[in-house]
């Protein structure tokens, strides 16, 4: 019964024995399959459920459990804090995934979730976008500059030939950096400008918006004059009444779903009706003729993340491990040659009377 680690070290030999750009092809790669063989009567995926809370910041702690054919089974704990990178320079998501042998319920593997989650949610959106963008876009803008938008922007390079890149934060330094931060991964030809946000919303072709947005407080920009193909990849609404486009373009748009039971609970698609919601990112995939005549209009992935896109991801990444020999494995669970003596592990030398004080029961 061991269980592996991969560690913070181990990814960092991952990333530099495969490339981040590899990594992301096969991952955008693997989400796609993943989506067109996709089950629902045979994957079991849950809508994550945890803890919310406001004091002293608003954050929480989520669960997001899948299981799939084969009997393994993936659950990811997720925070979100945005005080984060102010108060403790910490980065605003960080996650831990731990992937199980269902049958057994065994410990097989953990892997931090942090980098894991930045990667399958921009890879993600990569795959609505090769559906729902115009092929021909050139222009990405980024409301939002934390560190999902560098995700974001590595994996639309991927499928689309960018030509320039408009960045929009509260804060400008912020925006003004992303092309420093990107540039383990950009073309020195990619041209890069903040600019002001009825700017960038007017000129870009595909948008992606990753903010932290307060409860109650969107949208992050207004609806007015865009490109009349606009896509926009809607990363940041992961919190009931939190989100981020204006209603009245959401209401003209072709509205996409990542997880509809999880969407109608903290997603754009929350303040619709069930009739203003186009089929989802899995359905399209599994039938691109549902959408081959929308990719004139505007259209709105609405990603609050889905649980399999971690199982793939987790799955992507122990597998390098295993490639690179990377890893730690250690005995974790305490089981007994003895399955119904939970004491067994300890031996014999470890009984007998030792109490010095008396139960406070």
């Amino acid at each position: 019964m061991r269980t592996t680690l991969i560690t913070a070290s181990d990814v960092r030999a991952i990333v530099d024995r495969v490339g981040l750009d590899a990594i992301m092809d096969e991952n955008i790669r693997r989400i796609h399959e993943a989506f067109r063989d996709y089950d629902p009567s045979r994957v079991q995926v849950s809508v994550r459920d945890g803890f919310r809370y406001t004091y002293p910041h608003v954050g929480l702690l989520e669960m997001m459990p899948v299981r799939v054919p084969g009997g393994a089974a993936t659950i990811k704990i997720v925070g979100y804090h945005p005080a984060n990178p102010k108060l403790r320079d910490l980065p605003t998501i960080l996650a831990t995934v731990a992937v199980f042998e269902a049958e057994s319920g065994h410990l097989a593997g953990l892997i931090d979730g942090t980098f894991l989650t930045a990667l399958r949610t921009a890879a993600t959106s990569a795959v609505a976008s090769t559906h729902l963008a115009s092929p021909r876009s050139e222009t990405l803008g980024l409301i939002g500059c934390g560190g999902q938008s560098v995700a974001q922007l590595h994996a639309i390079s991927r499928v689309f030939d960018l030509k320039r890149v408009l960045t929009y934060d509260l804060v400008p330094e912020r925006a003004a950096s992303v092309a420093a931060r990107a540039s383990r991964f950009c073309s020195p030809s990619l041209e890069f400008r903040s600019v002001p946000l009825p700017e960038l919303v007017a000129t870009a072709d595909i948008i992606c918006t990753q903010t932290s947005v307060g409860v109650g407080e969107g949208p992050v920009f207004e609806d007015g004059v865009t490109q009349p193909h606009l896509h926009v990849n809607a990363v940041g609404a992961d919190l009931p009444n939190k989100f981020e486009i204006p209603l009245a373009l959401l209401k003209r748009s072709l509205v996409v779903p990542d997880f509809p039971a999880q969407t109608a609970l903290e997603g754009e698609c929350q303040r619709l009706d069930p009739a203003d919601i186009g089929p989802s990112l899995i359905e399209i995939v599994q039938n691109p003729e549902l959408v081959a005549a929308d990719r004139d209009r505007t259209t709105v992935f609405d990603s609050t993340g889905f649980a399999l896109e971690d199982h793939v991801t987790a799955a992507q990444l122990f597998e390098y491990a295993r490639e690179a020999g990377v890893g730690t494995t250690i005995e974790m669970e305490c089981t007994s040659p003895d399955p119904f003596d939970p004491y067994g592990f300890v031996g014999r030398g470890a009984g007998g009377s030792k109490r010095t004080t008396s139960p406070n029961i």
